[in-house]
């Protein structure tokens, strides 16, 4: 750790704090996360989940872990250096996004997710804190829930942010897979169009009660699965006929309005794989088809763009106007610091009350604000932040509803649980990816 010099403490959390840093030989500003807890082997080092997977995914669109160090049998991640997440770049938006600009930051984020979805893995956290931004370079983080996809279920432990948490984990499934992910991605996509979040339940059964009063609701012909889950916890779906995205989100293209209610359907299985969002006609204005897979692992080997030279293919461009990182920071007010970052649960009291009857078997005896679970061990800082975080607040618009101007209410962060280790011995070592 002498190799960095320490110039700021950006966040504190349950599971560790986050510095930024700066390289003593080559300048290279950094994020360092020091764990909280003690690591007295390697080997335990090695089996955190982060480490595993990211160690495994270097791409363009990913966050870049550079080294591991441990030191007196204390751990430390060094991280890229961002400037801001997604959410705070919305927060700080005095208009919406135009449609070119939420096309270039939906690529990336589909991008770094098909790659990642290619090379077994799922991310299971997927929210606006975990999309990291610096210029308009989007790149997905916190990889302390990752799964690998050929792990064996069922998977126990909660996973998620609420308000983008896919309806088979809302009803406790335990044998979800990648899907969740794209889900996820549809209420990312919606959000930038309103800088509002498309369901901000209170609650578990609210958070099902958002999504039906927009997407309808489902029957045994279009998600018989869900309705066998709910029926297995004694819930009943409330009662809604879809309200057309296009009335919500008016200024979206036919184009962007499929994309989002393919990504956003109930059944897991209907829903599109990363790469198959990639090839959906939103992206295809101006441009051919996207590279396929292939091509993409061998050009982002080096870290390259997006295809080989001369190749017309949409990729991530400067479209001008206000740029992500604007007025940002790696601190109190930008993504890293406090109020952003990624890992983090969320709370909210909705000012939509819930339907009576709505509570029974989704966990409703929960207090409103208590927050989602998916944090990992970042929970503060560059990934997450202690404080208070201002978020695109208020209750969604239900059947024939739409959205105002965005405003901006709290909603708590809170870490969540990253798995504890036992091990025995010190040392002094360094790893480097």
């Amino acid at each position: 750790m002498n190799r960095y010099k320490i110039t700021k403490q950006l966040g504190d959390g349950t599971y560790g704090s986050v510095l930024k840093a700066v390289n003593r030989q080559s300048g290279e500003v950094v994020a360092i996360k020091k764990m909280k807890k003690k690591f007295y082997t390697w080997e335990e080092c090695m089996q955190l989940r982060e480490v595993k997977s990211l160690k495994k995914l270097n791409h363009p669109n990913i966050i870049k872990l550079k080294e591991v160090i441990r030191e007196n049998d204390e751990l430390f991640f060094v991280f890229e250096f961002m400037e801001a997440n997604l959410y705070e770049s919305m927060k700080r938006r005095e208009r919406m996004f135009p449609e070119s600009k939420i096309r270039n930051i939906m690529y990336q984020i589909f991008q770094g997710l098909a790659f990642m979805h290619k090379h077994g893995f799922f991310h299971r956290d997927i929210k606006p804190e975990n999309m990291l931004v610096k210029g308009d370079t989007v790149k997905v983080a916190d990889y302390g829930l990752a799964r690998e996809v050929r792990s064996r279920p069922p998977y126990t432990d909660y996973v998620s942010t609420r308000w983008y948490r896919a309806p088979e984990v809302l009803l406790r499934s335990q044998y979800y897979n990648s899907p969740i992910d794209t889900f996820a991605c549809g209420c990312i996509m919606a959000e930038l169009f309103t800088l509002r979040p498309l369901f901000p339940g209170s609650s578990e059964a609210d958070q099902i009660y958002k999504i039906c009063s927009i997407m309808g609701s489902p029957t045994m012909r279009t998600w018989g699965e869900g309705i066998k889950l709910a029926a297995a916890m004694n819930f009943r779906f409330p009662q809604f006929v879809p309200t057309s995205l296009s009335t919500i989100i008016p200024s979206a293209s036919p184009e962007a309005v499929d994309l989002m209610n393919s990504l956003l359907q109930f059944d897991p299985h209907k829903r599109p794989s990363a790469s198959k969002a990639l090839q959906h006609p939103f992206f295809q204005v101006n441009s051919a088809l996207p590279p396929p897979m292939s091509t993409m692992v061998s050009t982002y080997g080096g870290g390259e763009g997006f295809g080989g030279a001369g190749q017309q293919k949409f990729a991530p461009t400067n479209t001008g106007g206000r740029g992500f990182g604007a007025g940002g920071g790696f601190g109190a007010g930008g993504g890293f610091g406090a109020g952003g970052g990624f890992g983090g649960g969320e709370g909210m009291a909705s000012n939509q009350p819930m339907a009576s009857g709505m509570g029974g078997g989704m966990g409703s005896n929960q207090p409103s604000n208590m927050g989602g679970f998916g944090a990992s061990q970042f929970g503060a800082g560059q990934f997450g932040a202690g404080g208070p975080n201002p978020s695109a607040g208020g209750s969604n618009a239900s059947a024939g509803g739409g959205f105002g101007k965005p405003q901006f209410q709290p909603r708590g962060m809170g870490g969540a649980g990253a798995r504890a280790l036992g091990g025995g011995g010190q040392g002094f070592g360094r790893h480097k990816f």
